[in-house]
Formats: C-alpha cells, sequence, structure tokens
C-alpha cells in the first residue's frame, strides 16, 4: 500500500467551477482515498506540501494524434512505424508536461501504444484510442494525390485513416477496431483541410453507411467520432446516432441544438486553424492545402461562441500535428474569448470525463476517483490564460497516483 498526502492545496471543484478552499488529498494506490479539510494523522504518508497552489483535476484533450508528427499526412504513411512510434512517445510526453493526463486520440494511435502508456513503457497521458479513421475514397482519410491509384492498406502503416466504401466493408473494418480494443469509432463526415483531393463543403459516406458505424459501435457499446465542419454535414451525423461532433466550424443554429437535444458533444479544435495559418507549411503541410485553412479559421470562434450560448456540451480538443504539438495548451487562450473560466475547465475536465465514458473515475478530485490532478501557481477561475502558459505555472502533475512532473 502506498500512501501520499497533498496538503495545503487549494482546492477547484471543476464541477461546481469554484475554488472551495483549502484541502488534503490521500492517495492510496492511484486513487483518491480521501478529500480532507483537516491534515490526515498518518505516519507513513509521504507528504507534499502545494502550498496553497490551486490544486485541480488532470486535464483531459479529446482530439488528438499522437503519431502525427508531421503535417504531411502522404508522408507519415511512408514513415517506418517503429520511427513514428518513437516520435509518438515524444509527443506524449510532452502532453503530460503540459498537465494532460489523458488524452483520445482520433486516428492513428493503436492498442501497442495504448499498451506502451498504461504499462509505463513511455512518459504518457492515458491514452483512449480509435485506432484508424475510416474514409471514403477520396475523403479526408484518402491522403492519394490525384495522380495515385495504389493505396496501402496495411494496419502497421502509420496513416491515420483507411479507405472502406460500402456497408459491408464499412462493417467489417468497424469489427476490426473493436477487435483490437478501440475506445470508439471515427469516421471522416466532411471534407479537410490535410486531404488532397476533397472539399471542405462536400458530404462524406451515406447515411446507410454511417448508419452502419453507429449500429457497430452500439453493439460493442462504444460510440462514434464525426470528422465534420458543415452543418449539413452535422445534421446528417448527429441525426443517425453520432456522439461526438470534432471540429464544426461552420456549425449553424440548427446544427448546434441538435447536437445538444441528442445529448452529443462538440469538439471544437481552435489551436490547429491558428496553427496552420501560422507555421502549418513549415511544419509539413503541403502549400497547395493550405488555402483551404481560411475557409473555416475565423468561423470558429464564432461557431465556438453560439454553442456555449445555446448550452451545447462541449469538450477541450486541439487536433495538432508535428512540431504544433507544442502549441497544445493555446485553445484554453482561444476560447477564453467568447467561454468563461469555470466551462473552460469543465471541457478540459468534467465534460472531456464524461465523453470518454469515465464520468465515474476521471474529471474530478473525489474519493475513488483516479488520482489525476495538477497543480497550478495562481486561481484558473480568476484567469484562465494561466493554463495556457504551462511552463511558467504549473506546479505539479500527477498521474495515476505518481508524480510525474514537479517544479514544486
Amino acid at each position: 500500500m502506498t500512501l501520499t498526502v497533498l496538503e495545503n492545496a487549494s482546492l477547484l471543484d471543476a464541477a461546481a467551477g469554484a475554488v472551495v478552499g483549502q484541502r488534503h488529498v490521500v492517495v492510496e494506490d492511484g486513487r483518491i482515498a480521501e478529500v480532507a479539510e483537516t491534515a490526515p494523522k498518518l505516519a507513513d504518508a509521504r507528504r507534499i506540501d502545494l502550498r496553497g497552489r490551486t490544486l485541480m483535476p488532470g486535464l483531459i484533450d479529446a482530439h488528438v494524434h499522437v503519431t502525427a508528427c508531421t503535417a504531411n499526412f502522404t508522408e507519415l504513411q511512408r514513415m517506418s512505424p517503429f520511427y513514428v512510434s518513437a516520435q509518438a512517445a515524444r509527443i506524449m510526453g510532452g502532453m503530460l508536461d503540459r498537465g494532460f493526463t489523458s488524452v483520445r486520440d482520433v486516428g492513428g494511435a493503436d492498442f501497442g501504444l495504448a499498451r506502451a502508456a498504461s504499462e509505463g513503457l513511455i512518459r504518457a497521458p492515458r491514452l483512449f484510442f480509435g485506432g484508424k479513421a475510416l474514409s471514403p475514397t477520396g475523403g479526408h482519410g484518402d491522403t492519394r494525390p490525384a495522380g495515385v491509384d495504389r493505396y496501402d492498406d496495411a494496419y502497421n502503416q502509420p496513416g491515420l485513416g483507411r479507405i472502406a466504401d460500402g456497408v459491408p466493408e464499412l462493417r467489417r473494418w468497424a469489427r476490426e477496431e473493436v477487435r483490437r480494443g478501440a475506445n470508439h469509432l471515427k469516421i471522416m463526415g466532411n471534407g479537410g483541410i490535410s486531404s488532397p483531393t476533397d472539399r471542405i463543403s462536400s458530404d462524406q459516406y451515406s447515411r446507410e453507411e454511417i448508419a452502419a458505424v453507429v449500429e457497430e459501435a452500439e453493439m460493442a457499446n462504444l460510440y462514434v467520432v464525426v470528422h465534420a465542419y458543415t452543418a449539413r454535414s452535422i445534421i446528417r451525423a448527429v441525426e443517425l446516432g453520432v456522439r461526438s461532433v470534432e471540429h464544426g466550424n461552420l456549425a449553424d443554429e440548427t446544427a448546434l441544438a441538435l447536437i445538444r437535444d441528442r445529448n452529443a458533444f462538440l469538439v471544437p479544435t481552435l489551436a490547429i486553424y491558428r496553427a496552420l495559418k501560422d507555421e502549418g507549411v513549415e511544419a509539413g503541410l503541403p502549400a497547395e492545402l493550405a488555402a483551404k485553412i481560411d475557409d473555416v479559421l475565423d468561423a470558429g470562434l464564432g461557431a465556438v461562441e453560439m454553442a456555449h450560448r445555446m448550452g451545447v456540451q462541449m469538450a477541450y480538443g486541439t487536433d495538432l500535428l508535428g512540431v504544433m504539438h507544442r502549441l497544445q495548451s493555446s485553445e484554453f487562450a482561444l476560447r477564453a474569448e467568447v467561454v468563461p473560466a469555470a466551462d473552460l475547465v469543465r471541457a478540459a475536465t468534467v465534460n472531456g470525463a464524461r465523453l470518454l465514458c469515465r464520468e465515474h473515475e476521471l474529471g474530478q478530485i473525489a474519493p475513488g476517483f483516479l488520482a489525476d490532478m495538477i497543480a497550478v501557481d495562481g486561481n484558473p477561475l480568476d484567469d484562465i490564460r494561466l493554463l495556457a502558459r504551462p511552463e511558467q505555472t504549473l506546479g505539479m502533475v500527477m498521474r495515476n497516483g505518481e508524480v510525474v512532473l514537479s517544479r514544486l
């Protein structure tokens, strides 16, 4: 039995959106055993004095690609999977050092990386993965230039997606991801920036195809994630049972109301569009694709503001690629223009846990929950931009009861 006491913490209740005062948190074998107002008398416990720092749940990034070590997806598919795995370990270690103790990979990561993270072979957050994102021919997951016919469908090639056309193929590959232990299934429902032959405005997959993937996920007690920008694509997907809408930059009130009324989630990713605009080509994005960024860049913040005003559940997401992973915390500052600090904290903790279907053990500091916590200099509810500067404000990161970063 391992006991650790985090003493003199200014505890942030993420669900309530309030700092509740000084508390002492007892951690036992990777879980929170007690949250006390007075210091517990435990003779054999290791004690860490937080000296009034704000203690809050570990952050959750619900839209990452931990294997995306470049913004050039055609190049990524040609890389050695061993090299990409080494890059992924470095990328995930950086996420942990920014206070993200759980991440949801929505294209690229597999059971091997998740196992390495859970066994402590690499420094990494908890990794929830969906395997390969499913894409139609010519869709957002099809990285072939127009003049290339051959497609490498080997599972161990390190691309983020797989081409699957028609209901039988989609059912087969959905079942393959379930067989490999996926936590969710991902489909491409709209055009994207990094795909060479589609358009942002194009719908992808028929209703029958989307419904087939949703059914396969539901039979396995999983859910479906959709890449979608436009209102039309969002509405088609959510009407058919998709639970998590990624990006949503071009959503309108009808689409957002549907997400809200179906108890689904919106996962905006403002960080990637700002990063792609500023340095995407330098990071590997083919120059001919950079023009697509303007189609969604400015609309994203407006969609987030509208979603917040309408009461849509939102989680925190970033979608960063290559050297841009270092900007993971910038999403806090970008959304802060239109979303209050308490709601941003909820997005990165409580809402993220609910989206992951782990609300009983992640996203809060309470007895029985996993001991994933961070200590911050200052109060993020007073200035959420504290979380956008982790190298300056992050004092400690605890994952599963183990201190994995300390600047105390």
